[in-house]
């Protein structure tokens, strides 16, 4: 299925959130190419799967196609990523009628908690709750083909462990 994502992220203040937050679902994702576009694979529960191309058209917008695939596949694509398999848990908030996606990160990225939205346009302008901490829309450090491929999530970022810290500091990579 074809569609434009049009997204914003930010860190987190606090938990206030989870107050709000629906299902949540389980998710381990890896990259397959470090070309121009995004090539993803994505676990979910376990039990569905799907494969994601992105297209960047514009500043915030990307064209994506996404496909469901089966788990079986799935699995074996993620021996095939490039870099490491992103693990996180996903969750729904409303905030004044709006969907925001909420991603606490497990694995190296304990403890980094991220809230994105999703708009009709880049001119939208939704109304941005208590918990939001600092933007980071177009900081490629926190987008998780960065952190999948790269692992040179800044230190000083909000909401990164220490264990995150002292793991990243021992990279190679790392800034």
């Amino acid at each position: 299925m074809k569609a434009t994502e049009i997204e914003r992220k930010f860190l987190i203040r606090d938990n206030s959130w989870r107050d709000s937050a629906g299902n949540s679902h389980v998710l381990q994702q890896a990259y397959l190419s470090r070309d121009e576009c995004s090539i993803r694979v994505r676990l979910i529960d376990g039990h569905s799967a799907c494969l994601t191309i992105k297209f960047r058209i514009a500043e915030l917008s990307k064209e994506e196609f996404e496909y469901e695939i089966p788990v079986d596949e799935a699995r074996d694509l993620l021996l095939h990523a490039t870099g490491h398999v992103i693990e996180k848990t996903r969750y729904q908030v409303l905030h004044h009628g709006r969907r925001w996606t909420i991603d606490v990160f497990g694995g190296l990225y304990e403890g980094l908690t991220l809230a994105e939205i999703e708009m009709a346009s880049e001119d939208d302008r939704p109304d941005l709750p208590s918990w939001l901490g600092q933007e980071v829309t177009g900081n490629k450090r926190y987008s998780n083909r960065a952190m999948a491929a790269a692992l040179d999530l800044p230190f000083r970022a909000q909401g990164v462990s220490a264990k995150a810290r002292r793991d990243l500091s021992d990279s190679p990579l790392a800034l």
